[in-house]
């Protein structure tokens, strides 16, 4: 699955080690230097690459200075595995009090009743108001007028990276936002190079979130993402979105094959890098590992429209929770807000990471209008107003590793047509969705 895309994300699952409070500030101030019984404690498991760790690292180093009543243990390990792990803690109490939740897999928490309602906390700090975030990830983190986990970030898989360099040298006009996938298909087969055996040496397009195709198309994942029942791949409009995407790979071989990506081994961004692919398409988050090629001279575009000028994409991001058996909740919200804060979605922001889920930091000059690459960044304000979640379904997850993505890898590898990979799936995970509740449990 992806959630924030081609990223490698990382999650620790520690011990809790919480001891009360039964002094005074200033006692608990001393306490907490010398490492005294008056220092609470909250254990933080989240992920990140090695740039993310140093940021979260900074964040509370800053944040401690100030706050020596509350001592912040960062635990941070491999992203795999995550959830099993976790919840093998939380059944052992011997869980964190705080942890970083990704959009999809807050699914799995929220639905295993493991998580504490932060909307008392919220009222209690009005400072720290919902008001301030995107509504859409607020969205995502609500159930039942319950709001269970703080965002920290969102993340559209909004953006077409292009090279400048190449769009130069083919006489390409360099993509913008308002254009469709038509004109995605006409840049593509411009910017794709064979050699004189007909061996692809420059692939036009990339894209690994396929989902933004059936969405471009006006097809769904399901009937309702907020409640789904049954899956809609199979609609006239899904399959044409798959159809296209398919098409890139098999008819038009603009897109590389995941074998050809293989046998290449250097990853999309050094397809990128070394001049072997014109565009690829994800999410913001490959910021970082772009800017330290100095001159490589780049920019992004909003993913296309599609036909009758629709426009949808998938989405990640990310936020914080807090724990049910936490023995100290209100130490926990503390550490969250210093966390998903402003002060550490600003830190955040410069970083060029990740698209801060507060509004107003991801609109300034923080962020949009920092003057660094990529200069269109700008455009994720107006791309989150057409994000689509995954379904929110405890099975979603496994429908798709079982059932979903092994068929439309026949597909994209030109092994299926599309029409029989849905009609072998659909049924499949209709009847996963319906035996697995919303709860987790059978209906």
């Amino acid at each position: 699955m992806r959630s924030i895309g081609s990223s490698v994300f990382v999650l620790v699952i520690c011990s809790l080690i919480a001891m009360n409070s039964g002094c005074s500030s200033s006692s608990s101030s001393k306490a907490s230097a010398s490492g005294g019984k008056g220092a609470v404690e909250v254990r933080v498991a989240f992920w990140g690459s090695p740039d993310e760790v140093n940021i979260v690292n900074d964040i509370i180093g800053a944040w401690q200075k100030s706050h020596p009543e509350i001592i912040v243990k960062l635990d941070h390990t491999p992203y795999r595995g995550y959830v099993d792990k976790l919840l093998t803690r939380i059944a052992g109490r011997s869980a964190p009090d705080i942890i970083c939740t990704e959009v999809d897999l807050f699914v799995t928490f929220q639905s295993k009743d493991v998580l504490l309602d932060l909307t008392p906390f919220m009222k209690a700090n009005p400072e720290f108001s919902t008001k301030q975030f995107y509504p859409e990830i607020i969205n995502r983190f609500t159930v039942d007028g319950k709001l269970y986990a703080i965002p920290r970030d969102t993340a559209p898989f909004a953006c077409v990276y292009y090279n400048k360099k190449l769009f130069d040298e083919a006489g390409v006009p360099y993509p913008k936002d308002d254009w469709n996938l038509d004109d995605l298909l006409d840049k593509a087969r411009k910017l794709t190079k064979t050699d004189k055996d007909g061996r692809v040496t420059q692939y036009g397009f990339y894209a690994w979130a396929w989902p933004n195709f059936v969405y471009a198309f006006g097809g769904s994942m399901v009937d309702d993402v907020k409640n789904p029942s049954k899956c809609t791949l199979n609609s006239g409009k899904s399959i044409a979105g798959l159809q296209f995407y398919s098409d890139l790979i098999n008819k038009y071989k603009v897109h590389p094959t995941s074998t050809a990506m293989t046998n290449l081994a250097m990853g999309v961004q050094g397809m990128f890098m070394t001049g072997r692919l014109a565009m690829f398409s994800s999410g913001i988050w490959e910021t970082p590992g772009l800017r330290k090629m100095a001159s490589l001279d780049w920019d992004v575009a909003m993913f296309p429209k599609g036909p009758g000028g629709i426009r949808a994409f998938g989405t990640g991001g990310s936020g914080y929770c807090i724990l049910k058996e936490t023995k100290n909740p209100e130490a926990a919200f503390e550490v969250i807000k210093a966390l998903a804060g402003r002060s550490g979605q600003t830190m955040l922001a410069d970083t060029g990471l990740a698209q801060p889920a507060i509004k107003d930091i991801a609109q300034s000059g923080h962020w949009a209008f920092d003057n660094k690459k990529p200069k269109n960044k700008s455009m994720l304000d107006e791309a989150m107003k057409y994000v689509i979640y995954e379904p929110f379904h405890p099975a979603w997850r496994e429908a798709k590793e079982l059932y979903i993505n092994p068929e439309l890898d026949m597909v994209f590898s030109g092994k299926r047509s599309v029409e029989d990979a849905v009609e072998n799936f659909t049924v499949k995970v209709d009847r996963l969705l319906k035996n697995l509740g919303k709860n987790g449990k059978g209906e």
